[in-house]
């Protein structure tokens, strides 16, 4: 094997790892509110969407905070590959700030924000309610959740994707333990019900924060003290700030088009019915699994190519690209065959309602359709945000909404869809957006990057 290949593993495996459990939660809290009963009175699907309504409105929230994450991780590769370890001190100190600042406005925020979230979806009144009583305990994880992406970000800079997983890994574990004990019981604790699912969620962030403070406090303190506290007031230069404020612009844009596409693919799903939005929500966990291999990959693209870039190395950064492209590929093959083979067997895990299982095969077709286009479309995203070209990254977010947008509008104006039929145009016009993406950021990868820097 070559040394490019196990330096790639090195880096994607333990993302990989870490990822295979984050579906797992989903599905997990999908499962516990398919499998809960609340008096007799709510079905699977309302509590299914639910989960799914109360998930958008977080999404809604936290992915217009994802350059948290994203910008932080292209930055401090390329100060890694710089050998510039006090300026990733700096990062990691400006992106901390940062995150706790966020956290304080949208806890202020809170009730505002699920008010007007809720008059824009079209749910039952119970799917509603519930879905609220979901928000209102989740949103005192915020300050764990944004705290969670910046250290995420910092240790995919750092090329540490060990320390990485051993925080998916806690936050993950812990959150499947919490929420079925939370929602059920154990021993004589009889459990909160549908509330538990929430409330494991703000035990296992807190967790992973506990976890990121005490390893780097461990293993990169010889990094951290590299910054002063006298240092503190350069971190708000206008110069400095102008650059970041431009950069971070771009990718709040990409999260508010990302937001408009997830948004837009729940509420579309709310509005047709309770069931089409149960199937909605379990289509899109099955859909994501995928995604989580393939952004084991992405991650190690954006390390590696933010060192080169940091380096000035156009060799290693041309072969990383090359090589991680065969290897996201090759997950997107191995995906298809899952899909043909387990895809019902999945659905019987999600929920034991039959009626929800039985409409959701009909979209089955839909699975094996997505992995060549979605794993394109990540690995991409993790080559772009390490060479900071976020120019081009909003540019394709914001083509790909428009695209899944035009791709409804212009279905529902031509067909009228409504049941089944219009839970398949939904899927087609999820599929666009991903074809979009793949398209633009091929056609300018050497304008956007390679032109760029070399």
């Amino acid at each position: 094997m070559r040394r490019i290949d196990r330096e790639i593993l090195r880096l994607a495996l333990p993302s990989i790892l870490a990822n295979i459990t984050i579906p797992l939660v989903g599905m997990v809290d999908t499962a516990v509110a398919g499998h809960l009963a609340q008096d007799g009175n709510a079905g699977a699907a309302v509590f299914i969407g639910a989960i799914s309504v109360g998930s958008m409105i977080f999404n809604l929230l936290y992915w217009n905070c994802s350059f948290l994450r994203t910008g932080t991780g292209g930055i401090t590769a390329q100060a890694y590959g710089r050998s510039d370890l006090h300026e990733c001190a700096s990062i990691f100190v400006r992106s901390m700030i940062t995150s706790a600042a966020l956290a304080a406005l949208i806890l202020a925020l809170q009730l505002p924000f699920l008010k007007l979230s809720l008059l824009v979806t079209d749910g039952s009144a119970e799917v509603e309610r519930l879905a609220a009583q979901y928000f209102l305990i989740r949103i005192w994880a915020a300050p764990a959740t944004l705290g969670l992406m910046a250290f995420t970000g910092w240790f995919v800079g750092m090329q540490d994707s060990v320390s990485s997983m051993w925080k998916d890994l806690t936050v993950n574990i812990v959150n499947v333990i919490a929420s079925i004990v939370l929602s059920f019981g154990a021993g004589s604790f009889k459990g909160f019900g549908f509330a538990g699912v929430a409330l494991g969620t703000v035990v296992a962030q807190y967790s992973g924060l506990l976890y990121c403070i005490v390893k780097s406090a461990i293993k990169y303190r010889n990094v951290l003290s590299l910054f002063k506290f006298s240092e503190f007031r350069s971190q708000f230069d206008p110069v400095r700030l102008r650059s970041l404020f431009r950069m971070n612009a771009n990718l709040v844009v990409r999260s508010l088009c990302f937001t408009a596409i997830y948004l837009g693919y729940t509420l579309i799903a709310t509005g047709i019915s309770d069931l089409m939005l149960a199937c909605s929500a379990i289509m899109m966990q099955l859909l994501m699994i995928f995604s989580y291999f393939t952004d084991g990959f992405a991650y190690a693209s954006e390390a590696m190519c933010g060192k080169y870039i940091g380096a000035r190395d156009r060799k290693g950064l041309v072969a990383t690209i090359k090589h991680i492209f065969v290897w996201s590929m090759s997950i997107a093959v191995l995906f298809i065959g899952i899909y043909i083979v387990t895809g019902t067997p999945f659905l019987r895990l999600m929920t034991s309602d039959g009626t929800v299982v039985e409409a959701c095969v009909e979209f089955l077709p839909w699975l094996v359709a997505m992995p060549p286009l979605g794993c394109a479309a990540f690995t991409w995203d993790g080559v772009y945000l390490g060479a900071t070209a976020t120019g081009a990254i909003r540019n394709s977010m914001l083509g790909s909404a428009v695209t899944f947008l035009l791709v409804w509008g212009i279905g529902v104006a031509v067909w009228n869809p409504d049941g089944a039929m219009a839970m398949h145009l939904l899927m087609a016009a999820y599929f666009a957006h991903l074809a979009y993406r793949t398209a633009y950021m091929t056609i300018k990868y050497k304008k956007s990057i390679i032109d760029r820097y070399f």
